[in-house]
C-alpha cells in the first residue's frame, strides 16, 4: 500500500512539474512585475528637490518650443547644416537659464498669432516687430534689439532708385505679415507701387536679384547680414534710408507666466554679459537694446 501511495504521488509531482514547464515556454501570462527593493543614497537611487526620481525621471524639465523663420543671422543652417544664429544662441542661453530645452519649429510668418494660440509653439522668437496690434493680441517680452527697415534694390540701379518716390511705380516685394509689408503699406510713395507678398524675406531678395522685382523691404539686420555679399552681391541698400524705427520682442500667449521668466533670464544674461556676447558675435551689439 504505501509503495502505491509513493508511486501515484511520484506521478503527481511529475506531471505538476511538466505543466509547469510547458507555461515557460507558450505562457507569459504568469510573469509578473520584479519590485525593486531600494535604499536611498546618492549617486545610485535618490529624489531630487522636486521629489522625483532623479535617475529615471526627467519629467521636470520642459521642451520650450519655438517658433521661427530663417534669416541670417538670427536663425540659419550653417555650412554643416546645424541650425544656429543670434536668435538660436540667444534662445538656447535664456533656457539654459530656466531649466528648459529648446525646440525650433520653422513657422509660416503671417500665421505665427494663430500658430502660437493653437499651441503648436509656445512662444514666437525670431526677429519680431513690437506692435500696438500685437501688444493687444499676445504677451510680449521686454525689447532686447533695435531695428529698422530698409529697400534692397540691384546694385546697377542705385541711380535710379535713391528714395522711395522713385519706387512709386516699381515692383515691390516684402515678407507676408512682416514690418516690411506694413512700412510698404503705409508709405505714400511705395503704396503706389505693383506690391507682392511673399513667405520668407530671402524669397524677396531673389525676386530681385533675378529681376521679378524691382526692390524689397526687409530687416536692416537681415539686409546687414546677406546683401552685397555671396550669393547677393550685387545686390544694395538705398543709402540713408530708414522706413521705420523699431524693436525686437517675443511673443508668448496673452498672459502667460513664461514671459515673466523669460524676461528675468534676459535681464541675467544682459548683467553677466553673455547678451553682449551673442550680439558682438553676429555684428548686433550696436542694436541691443539696455536691459533694466
Amino acid at each position: 500500500m504505501k509503495k502505491l501511495v509513493t508511486c501515484l504521488l511520484a506521478l503527481s509531482m511529475s506531471l505538476s512539474l511538466a505543466a509547469c514547464g510547458n507555461n515557460s515556454e507558450t505562457d507569459d501570462s504568469s510573469k509578473k512585475d520584479l519590485t525593486v527593493g531600494t535604499t536611498l543614497y546618492e549617486p545610485m537611487n535618490n529624489y531630487d528637490e522636486s521629489g522625483n526620481n532623479s535617475e529615471t525621471d526627467d519629467s521636470s524639465k520642459k521642451d520650450l518650443t519655438v517658433g521661427i523663420t530663417l534669416y541670417e543671422p538670427m536663425n540659419y543652417y550653417d555650412e554643416n547644416g546645424k541650425l544656429t544664429g543670434f536668435e538660436t544662441e540667444f534662445t538656447t542661453a535664456v533656457c539654459q537659464k530656466l531649466g528648459m530645452t529648446p525646440k525650433f519649429q520653422e513657422i509660416h510668418w503671417d500665421s505665427r498669432v494663430m500658430e502660437l494660440n493653437s499651441k503648436n509653439i509656445d512662444c514666437i522668437w525670431n526677429g519680431m516687430t513690437s506692435t500696438p496690434e500685437l501688444a493687444d493680441a499676445l504677451t510680449l517680452s521686454d525689447p532686447y534689439l533695435q531695428n529698422y527697415q530698409v529697400v534692397v534694390i540691384r546694385s546697377a540701379d542705385a541711380d535710379k532708385y535713391t528714395s522711395t518716390a522713385d519706387l512709386a511705380d516699381a515692383k515691390i516685394d516684402a515678407e507676408a505679415g512682416s514690418a516690411g509689408e506694413t512700412a510698404v503699406q503705409t508709405d505714400p510713395n511705395l503704396s503706389k507701387a505693383e506690391y507682392t507678398s511673399m513667405t520668407q524675406q530671402v524669397d524677396a531678395l531673389l525676386e530681385v536679384k533675378t529681376g521679378v522685382a524691382d526692390a524689397c523691404v526687409l530687416d536692416f539686420v537681415l539686409a546687414g547680414a546677406m546683401v552685397g555679399q555671396g550669393d547677393y552681391s550685387d545686390l544694395t541698400v538705398i543709402p540713408d534710408l530708414r522706413l521705420s524705427a523699431e524693436e525686437y520682442v517675443i511673443g508668448f500667449r496673452k498672459d502667460d507666466e513664461l514671459a515673466a521668466q523669460v524676461n528675468s533670464a534676459i535681464a541675467e544674461l544682459a548683467e553677466d554679459g553673455t547678451l553682449q556676447t551673442l550680439a558682438e558675435k553676429y555684428d548686433l551689439a550696436e542694436l541691443l537694446v539696455k536691459q533694466n
